[in-house]
């Protein structure tokens, strides 16, 4: 591989920049100061933005790091000659070039319409450039916290306090806001390189060695299921009650889901259908199979309720993707490929507040791996939330 990065003296830059030679990619370094971007990497070619269309010819993508970043204290103006005109004339040399794929990084936070800021502004107008260009592959690469070997930007307050206190303090800060490791940022990039195709995409640590985010959860979700078996037992006498009066068959329905990493778990629920209704995803079912007791129960989603077991046995957590049905093999399919079926599922979750139903596969998998990539704490009880006021109707009947 053959990749131009520019603004490589920033922090992502300077730590992209080794990664990508350990990888046998040649790199052409493009920046405004060429002799200072030379003393910092004395072993590769260095160029000006000028140099770029007469020497990029042969390269296979290009990663664009030149930016005003929100920590500096600039006019609009400023931020839209660093952000928007800047990239025109990248976007234009490379394009002469050859180069196949342009690599846009921006920040999660700024595809935000709400978000106001000089720098969340010139980086949606920049989008909007891109998305108007026909002559080269863009990828825009969405980007929480970056942190490497030394923490900088929002993360800067760490580097204050004792190297033993700094992994404590990262994790706690890292549950509140995602962040994502600039070596895992490195390696998307050098695949989107290879893939050479147009697409929006985001990454993350996921919180996977965040052990501050999994008790915070942990605790969560257990003091959720004590609160609903000590606080809320009648709830759940009446609603067993209500279900084996109603109509003929037992007041619990206990069914295969997939879980974590593909394996079958049981789910229980209230039952809300008629015995003999066919095995298949909410969606796939009519309102007529619905028991009078069901429809309350679902809209109310006391249904949900007797899942604290599951809860308890660490199959489910309170948000999560929903576990679907071995049947389901398309949306099984998608979630694997996209690293969902690595967390175990939940009661409710990013898709379910959305609407997003099991209809649609391509697009539930979607969410459901944003939302790995988006997942915090806050993230977590916005949801919970969200769902208890309402919100959440995401698998229906038809």
């Amino acid at each position: 591989m053959r990749i131009i990065v520019t603004g490589a003296s920033g922090f992502i830059g300077s730590e992209i920049v080794p990664f990508l030679k350990k990888e046998n990619v040649k790199v052409l370094l493009i920046g405004r100061y060429t002799t200072t971007l030379q003393e910092k990497f004395p072993d590769d070619e260095v160029a000006s933005y000028e140099e770029l269309e007469m020497k990029g010819h042969g390269y296979d993508a290009l990663i664009h790091l030149a930016v005003m970043n929100n920590n500096q204290s600039k006019k609009l103006d400023d931020f839209r000659e660093a952000n928007v005109t800047l990239l025109k004339a990248v976007l234009k040399s490379a394009g002469r070039a050859g180069v196949k794929t342009f690599i846009n990084t921006t920040t999660l936070h700024a595809t935000h319409k709400g978000t106001l800021s000089n720098y969340a502004q010139t980086k949606r107008e920049a989008e909007e450039v891109l998305s108007q260009t026909d002559d080269i592959e863009v990828v825009n690469l969405r980007l929480p916290a970056v942190y490497g070997s030394k923490f900088t930007g929002r993360l800067a307050i760490l580097s204050k306090l004792p190297t033993f206190i700094q992994p404590v303090a990262f994790q706690c800060l890292a549950m509140l806001k995602p962040t994502v490791n600039v070596k895992l940022v490195a390696m998307e990039m050098l695949n989107s390189a290879k893939k050479g195709t147009s697409l929006e995409t985001m990454v993350s640590d996921r919180q996977n060695n965040n052990l501050a985010y999994k008790i915070t959860k942990r605790v969560l979700d257990i003091g959720f299921a004590v609160f609903v078996i000590v606080a809320l037992w009648w709830v759940l006498f009446i609603a067993w009650v209500a279900v084996k009066l109603t109509s003929p068959g037992p007041g619990l329905f206990a069914q295969q889901r997939v879980g974590k990493e593909g394996k079958l778990f049981t789910c229980y629920k209230f039952r809300t259908m008629f015995v003999g209704t066919k095995e298949g995803a909410t969606h796939e079912i009519t309102t007529d199979s619905l028991t009078s007791t069901g429809h309350f129960l679902r809209k109310t989603k006391i249904d949900e309720l007797p899942q604290v077991w599951n809860i308890l046995k660490n199959e489910l957590s309170l948000v999560g993707p929903r576990p679907c049905l071995e049947v389901q093999h398309k949306l099984v399919t998608e979630r694997a490929r996209l690293g969902v079926l690595d967390e175990i599922g939940g009661i409710t979750g990013w898709a379910q507040i959305k609407n997003v139903d099991m209809s649609n596969p391509e697009r539930l998998a979607k969410l459901d791996a944003e939302y790995l990539i988006l997942r915090t704490i806050p993230l977590d009880l916005k949801i919970m939330l969200a769902t208890a006021i309402g919100h959440g109707q995401g698998d229906k009947t038809r």
